[in-house]
């Protein structure tokens, strides 16, 4: 049967099985029985997450929990009932849905803080009941393709975070796992800096950058967009581990202060589920990174 990898765990996993039962097999129904039970209850693996695999990220804000050694919460919401809050954690590396749904109750939730896993505490927050997105609807949690999103409703909703200059003014990575209702921001800041949606998804602009017109999206269909800044300026965009364009810029400056809108007026309508940025070029793990992403999201 070979002398390594799974039957060499099954022997040693045998074998102390034997020595559990006094140092004796006691008859091979009883190793038969230990075998297979060893077969059918393989020692877990231990979970690692997107962070662990490529760690450094400048801020790092999901539904799923993207690092073993992150102990906090996942949100915090504010449910319509009685305008409370409460944080909801992870349970089996997702957002305890279970808990979020038991304090939400009939009514609906509303994020006040997407808390970042990156270690940088650099937490996505707001506090004014209207521009909150909405993450429970009638006591039940919004989903986007079978998994929890935040709703942005295109007129109000949006995030502030610490002002994050992107790449130490040369280079970064930016990823988000969303869909979109019509043409708006994924994050910016006031004035020019921002990532957009254009023309009902049949571009994306990256500015400073330039539009990439190969976009192709469909509207309410949930997609995985990586943008990524190499060492050499030139701006690379996938959507769904695919290329749909490249541009060159000089531009020393690429800043992010919101999530969901950037110069007042440009709101992201639709769901978003994590959104994770490097202030550094990931050009040579994009594609590790889009797989971690897609494995769990099944995107495509």
């Amino acid at each position: 049967m070979g002398g390594g990898g799974i039957w060499a765990k099954y022997v040693n996993d045998f074998k102390a099985r034997v020595i559990a039962d006094g140092g004796s097999m006691e008859s091979p129904s009883c190793a038969k029985s230990d075998v297979k039970f060893l077969v059918q209850n393989p020692e877990p693996v231990a979970f690692t997450g997107l962070l662990n695999d490529y760690s450094g990220a400048a801020a790092a804000y999901s539904l799923r929990l993207l690092d073993n050694t992150y102990s906090g919460n996942a949100i915090k919401v504010r449910r319509s009932l009685d305008n409370a809050e409460q944080d909801i954690a992870f349970t089996n590396n997702e957002l305890d849905t279970a808990s979020l749904e038991t304090f939400a109750g009939s009514g609906d939730a509303f994020v006040t803080t997407w808390y970042d896993q990156s270690g940088n505490t650099n937490n996505a927050s707001q506090t004014t009941a209207s521009k909150q997105p909405k993450i429970v609807s009638s006591g039940t949690t919004i989903t986007d393709n079978g998994k929890p999103s935040l709703e942005f409703n295109g007129s109000s909703s949006e995030f502030t975070i610490t002002e994050i200059s992107l790449a130490n003014y040369s280079n970064y990575f930016v990823s988000s796992v969303s869909d979109f209702g019509d043409s708006r921001t994924l994050i910016g800041k006031f004035t020019s800096d921002y990532y957009q949606v254009l023309s009902g998804g049949s571009s994306f602009k990256s500015n400073p950058g330039g539009t990439f017109t190969g976009f192709n999206g469909v509207l309410n269909t949930q997609f995985l967009l990586s943008i990524n800044r190499d060492t050499s300026n030139v701006i690379s965009a996938n959507k769904n581990g695919s290329s749909f364009g490249s541009t060159f810029t000089t531009s020393t400056t690429s800043i992010i202060r919101f999530i969901g809108q950037a110069n007042g007026i440009w709101r992201y309508k639709g769901k978003m589920s994590e959104i994770v940025l490097y202030s550094s070029d990931q050009s040579s793990d994009q594609s590790g990174i889009e797989t971690n992403i897609n494995d769990f999201y099944s995107i495509y």
